[in-house]
């Protein structure tokens, strides 16, 4: 299993609850090793490992399930993330008897094209078979379940470990001068290089403040297919020796003490954990106002809209950059997004409905 947004989550709720109580196996669409692959057997869990979910795989996918399920008649709960294509394992579940069927939003998606026509036409054949509606949310739960369902809305924040995202200036130091950063102004984002991230406006808006800031540099963490492209943008925009370009990486925590400012200039998003990361960092971040107000921890947030020039985005950034980094694990516990006290909450969600459905 990669990393991702909602990978992410999931990892932090498998460290943090009692594997002695609940364990996680998973069931993953890619044939390769991911990141997560080796830590997730250190605890214990298992990988089994199944095609792609794409259109012209969707007969031969639904066969392997009704084989997985056949063959293993151990598992009792099912969660996926999968949004609608969740319908697939849903709707085998159910045929072979598995009482509990989870489904969990992690996207609030817009637009009118024909992958959204394939998505409103799985999310409503996926209803009849799914037992709780899981969301990080509320926009994600409408989107995926219907306004009409919210009665049986249940939020799962996307939980951190707080402590480890904590500002600390002594870690400052040392990431940047790992990073070979002097004191100039540091920019970071982190997110998978796809449509959703919106990173050719996050260029656009580096380049225009590099006009203002011209010794600034821009972190850009995560991979993805579309990462290359970006790499072309930043040299043909002549910007190229001011991006980095760092990868899927495992340190992500210790990268945001060496920025400044977070940029999250989505089209979309559920949540957004790097959000949640990044204020944990102390870090002051310029996002979209697309992005959800559950995402809105702390004072260290402010949108901008995603019609206004890059200058203006570049000058909201400018003027955050004097924010002082402070201690914000406080704030970020009492919002319920301290994985410490939410994966005892899953922990117990989970055996409760064990208890009373199997």
């Amino acid at each position: 299993m990669d990393r991702g947004g909602a990978e992410t989550m999931v990892m932090n709720y498998y460290r943090h609850i009692d594997r002695t109580k609940v364990q996680f196996d998973f069931l993953v669409h890619r044939e390769q090793r991911g990141a997560y692959d080796d830590e997730i057997e250190s605890m214990g869990g298992k990988i089994y490992r199944m095609c792609p979910v794409y259109p012209q795989n969707f007969a031969r996918y639904k066969r392997d399930l009704h084989s997985f399920f056949q063959s293993h008649p151990e598992y009792k709960i099912i969660h996926s993330h999968m949004s609608e294509l969740g319908y697939f394992a849903f709707s085998e579940a159910k045929r072979q008897g598995i009482p509990v069927r989870i489904c969990h939003a992690h996207n609030a998606p817009h637009g009118f094209d024909m992958k959204m026509i394939m998505r409103t036409y799985f999310k409503k054949r996926m209803m009849p078979y799914v037992t709780h509606l899981f969301m990080c949310g509320i926009d994600s739960g409408r989107w995926l379940y219907g306004k009409q369902n919210e009665d049986r809305f249940i939020m799962l924040n996307n939980a951190i470990d707080v402590q480890t995202y904590t500002y600390d200036s002594n870690k400052r130091i040392e990431m940047r001068r790992q990073l070979n950063l002097t004191d100039d102004l540091v920019i970071g984002h982190v997110g998978r290089f796809n449509p959703q991230k919106n990173h050719p406006f996050l260029i656009n808006i580096f380049a225009a403040l590099l006009r203002r800031e011209p010794n600034a540099v821009l972190l850009l963490v995560g991979g993805g297919e579309g990462m290359s492209k970006m790499q072309e943008k930043a040299q043909e925009l002549g910007i190229a020796e001011h991006v980095r370009f760092l990868g899927v990486r495992s340190d992500v925590a210790d990268l945001m003490q060496a920025m400044d400012v977070f940029v999250f200039p989505s089209l979309y998003e559920g949540l957004g954990i790097a959000l949640i990361e990044a204020q944990a960092a102390g870090l002051p971040c310029v996002v979209s106002d697309t992005i959800p107000h559950e995402a809105y921890l702390t004072d260290l947030v402010d949108s901008e809209s995603l019609s206004a020039p890059a200058e203006k985005w570049a000058e909201k950034i400018l003027a955050k950059r004097a924010i002082p980094r402070t201690d914000r694990r406080a704030e970020i516990a009492a919002h319920g997004f301290d994985i410490t006290t939410e994966a005892v909450k899953l922990q117990e969600f989970y055996l409760k409905a064990y208890e009373q459905n199997c």
